[in-house]
């Protein structure tokens, strides 16, 4: 099987609707480096379109009838979207879940210190990275620090164009003979990953006693330190204790761009997994009304095993469902249940596209190609499937049959070759209901580096894959239950 091009089959008209939604989802990643900033973007969307907090309507007793939008965040890093639709939620939801967090530097909680005449702050890498990519780039901090009163402060450095930066040095060229010598993944370590924030020392003035005493006087120990604490101090009001109660997460600096001369692809940071993750609500805000309930979830802590109250292990999505449920007065622990089992789902996640300069990593007619269109994953995990979950045959049947109805373009593929390596998702949890689940998204060139490429087609088609499976599937009874719903 040949696989078609998507740009290819775009009209004049969708051409300008795939730029338009590339630049909307640009600035959704210009304005959205960590969780809690997707979040807040997200829920401020969402709500202009009609969505409204599920908490509020619980403590009214609110009944929700077919139609009805709703929404639930968790900790602020993790959103739950349902529309509610005509078929009884016990009939089962059409899910697409995505993931808002990416691999990143995060501060330590007893960060800060004086070395050589600069000022650092240790960091702990979170998800996987290739270490020594992140030394010697523009880096920023973002994140909340909250006092002990209650009070939080949010922190947004290094993104304007006045803003300083900061940055993880690197051996020079001259001196790094041994370095060279070291192992890809032993070339950096992750002690070594500490950001320099500043270099000059704080001064204070002297008492002028006459005019011959005029001048400044050292700080003394640590000046570069007490500089540094009196910016913070003077800027955000923070103490050095602080950082104890602190998320601070350092990511690359700067504003996602085209890429290309023809501007066919956007580089950016953390396109895994957001780029799925934006195009999955905007489906959910481009839908008409549904038969079964369309729901999307969005969480935290995919990087690093899905653990967490944030993450998708976590009791929440289901006490939310079970909460919707109540408010429709359909809940029951069986139909909980029910509900859950005869889901159906896209866990909604980027999958690797081929590189003609890596090729022997891929096997070239099992892999996704850029610009290509949407991606689905039967399996993921690595050498024999190990962790994965493999979607029915049924299940991907009826997917090819809702997916060929509205024209949407897709390829298949796997992970890389077989015993290379390998990933996951969080489809294997959903599938632990009993639900259809299957890996679907946008192949991403870079993966879990500081700057990853997509295709704008492949974004644009991917948001049309979802709508027509949050619309269209579950529509023909007959063949959900042949794929075990």
């Amino acid at each position: 099987m040949e696989h078609k091009n998507t740009w290819e089959t775009y009209s004049k008209k969708q051409l300008k609707e795939v730029d338009s939604f590339a630049a909307d989802y640009m600035n959704f990643l210009d304005h959205g480096k960590t969780e809690r900033e997707c979040t807040d973007q997200i829920v401020n969307e969402i709500e202009k379109a009609g969505y409204q907090e599920l908490c509020k309507l619980i403590k009214k007793g609110t009944t929700l009838k077919k139609g009805d939008k709703v929404y639930a965040v968790n900790m602020n890093k993790a959103v739950v979207m349902f529309q509610i639709g005509k078929q009884p939620m016990e009939d089962g939801m059409n899910i697409l879940g995505a993931h808002i967090d990416s691999p990143r530097l995060d501060i330590k909680q007893n960060p800060m210190y004086e070395d050589g005449g600069f000022t650092l702050l240790d960091t702990h890498y979170y998800g996987g990275v290739k270490k020594y990519q992140w030394v010697t780039i523009p880096l920023a901090i973002h994140g909340v620090v909250v006092k002990k009163d209650g009070s939080t402060i949010e922190l947004n450095v290094g993104e304007n164009e006045d803003d300083p930066v900061f940055f993880v040095s690197d051996l020079l060229i001259h001196l790094a003979q041994e370095q060279m010598e070291k192992k890809a993944a032993k070339v950096i370590e992750g002690e070594a990953l500490d950001i320099i924030v500043g270099n000059k020392p704080l001064v204070l003035e002297k008492a002028k006693s006459s005019k011959k005493e005029e001048g400044n006087a050292s700080a003394g120990k640590d000046a570069v330190k007490q500089g540094i604490l009196k910016i913070l101090k003077e800027s955000y009001d923070m103490e050095e204790e602080d950082f104890i109660s602190a998320e601070l997460e350092v990511v690359p600096a700067g504003k996602a761009r085209e890429a290309g001369f023809d501007r066919s692809m956007i580089l950016a940071y953390g396109q895994d997994d957001r780029v799925c993750a934006y195009s999955s609500y905007r489906a959910m805000l481009e839908i008409g009304e549904v038969d079964r309930t369309a729901c999307c979830i969005l969480v935290d802590k995919e990087e690093i095993g899905s653990v967490g109250a944030t993450g998708m292990q976590s009791k929440f999505f289901e006490n939310t469902v079970a909460e919707v449920m109540n408010l429709m007065e359909e809940y029951s622990d069986l139909r909980l249940r029910r509900c859950l089992s005869n889901s159906c789902m896209l866990s909604s996640d980027v999958s690797s596209a081929f590189d003609p300069t890596y090729a022997a990593s891929f096997d070239k007619k099992n892999v996704a190609y850029l610009g290509c269109g949407m991606v689905f994953n039967k399996f993921t995990g690595s050498r024999g499937k190990s962790g994965s979950n493999d979607a029915n045959a049924e299940y991907l049947a009826e997917l090819r049959k809702v997916f060929d109805k509205e024209k949407v373009n897709f390829q298949t593929a796997e992970l890389g070759r077989v015993d290379l390596g390998g990933g996951g998702t969080i489809a294997y949890i959903l599938a632990l209901y009993g639900m259809n689940v299957i890996d679907s998204g946008v192949a991403v060139l870079n993966m879990h580096a500081p700057w990853e490429c997509t295709s704008k087609a492949d974004v644009y088609e991917t948001k049309r894959g979802y709508v027509a499976f949050l619309e269209g599937m579950g529509k023909d009874r007959t063949v959900l239950e042949k794929a075990g719903n």
